[in-house]
């Protein structure tokens, strides 16, 4: 699938169309959704959910159990929709049962913007996946991502890992060491896609210069230079700090790795909000114990949750984020918003945006 693909709703025109809330939601979103047209039912069972721990929580609390007769209710529920709103039980198994299961299935709306990699574990046949359309929540987090990897640029800029040091051991330095300036900065961001752009421009609000890689090099309005991903080590000599937004899969595996690291300046930024397996985490403390990386502030590992062992846990010029960047209070109504409007296109034969691949998985 493309990107933007066909709406498989266009051969089944004029049938009466079932959607099922698989995930946890509330009650005044599944209104909006059911608001989109009056033809479409909506299945919603909040007794077979699981309750928010917090805002936007698609897994719900990890105590709740359905009991046999419940679990039954559930999977007739999900295996009796056309659409569903979410992956049941919000994992990859789930996924791969309601498409075993459910022969009707057309179309599953993901809660990740990067559901690709569920979806490749799923092991579902690329056959089955042409028949269930897969639309992912890409976009919806492009905001918060962008927010926290400008955030990681500053850390690095104005040293707030070390001051944090000099707090905590109630330290005032003799030597007051300046920090650098983001109004001249430069930034690469590997991956212009939304969430590369939306960073970008806050970035260029706060006068850094941007440059970065895209699948397809087309030159993009307020970017310094763009390049494919094999070109990276040629922007990294020029940068201050290098975003990472690209998703995992295996082109990406590792990209950011030691060519890269040998390119950078002393004391570049790194800022990982993409997928943790771009990044060469051996590699990257080598970089660290070299000065190379001058600060890394990190959202995504290879291994999550981050294995106790690892030494990013306690390096001094590491932040550690336990994969929560793309967290918002608004992210449950941005979602429901999104597939109301990808709702009305499937009803109109119109092509979905954000489709996974079945090939690439992105």
């Amino acid at each position: 699938m493309s990107p933007e693909s066909p709406s498989p709703a266009a051969s089944h025109a004029g049938e009466p169309l079932t959607v099922a809330i698989a995930v946890p939601l509330e009650a005044e979103l599944v209104e909006a959704i059911r608001a989109v047209d009056p033809a479409v039912t909506v299945l919603y069972e909040p007794d077979l959910l699981p309750p928010e721990r917090f805002p936007a929580d698609h897994v719900g609390d990890p105590a709740f159990v359905r009991d046999p007769e419940a679990e039954e209710r559930y999977w007739k529920l999900v295996n009796s929709a056309d659409v569903l709103y979410g992956f049941p039980n919000e994992s990859a198994a789930g996924f791969a049962r309601v498409v075993a299961e459910n022969p009707r299935l057309r179309w599953v709306h993901a809660m990740a913007a990067g559901a690709g990699a569920a979806v490749k574990a799923s092991g579902v046949s690329r056959t089955e996946l042409e028949r269930v359309t897969v639309t992912t929540s890409a976009g919806v987090h492009a905001l918060p991502l962008a927010e926290f990897a400008v955030m990681g640029i500053l850390n690095g800029l104005k040293r707030t890992a070390e001051l944090a040091a000099d707090q905590q051991a109630k330290h005032w330095p003799e030597l007051r060491i300046p920090t650098r300036l983001a109004a001249g900065s430069h930034v690469v961001i590997a991956g212009l896609g939304e969430i590369g752009l939306e960073t970008a421009r806050l970035a260029r609000a706060l006068g850094l210069t941007v440059s970065g890689t895209k699948r397809n090099a087309e030159p993009i309005e307020g970017i310094d230079e763009v390049a494919t991903a094999d070109r990276l080590p040629e922007l990294v000599p020029h940068a201050d700090a290098l975003v990472n937004t690209l998703p995992g899969t295996a082109y990406t595996d590792g990209l950011i790795g030691r060519e890269v690291f040998a390119a950078m300046r002393p004391g570049t930024i790194l800022v990982n909000v993409g997928r943790g397996t771009v990044v060469d985490e051996a590699a990257l403390l080598e970089a660290l114990e070299a000065g190379t990386v001058g600060y890394a502030c990190l959202d995504v590992f290879a291994v999550e949750p981050l294995p106790a062992d690892s030494p990013l846990w306690a390096h001094p010029r590491v932040l550690v984020s336990p994969h929560t960047s793309a967290l918002s209070a608004a992210e449950n109504r941005l979602i429901a918003e999104r597939f109301a409007s990808n709702l009305r296109r499937f009803l109109d034969g119109a092509a979905l945006p954000h489709t996974v691949d079945p090939v690439h998985f992105y």
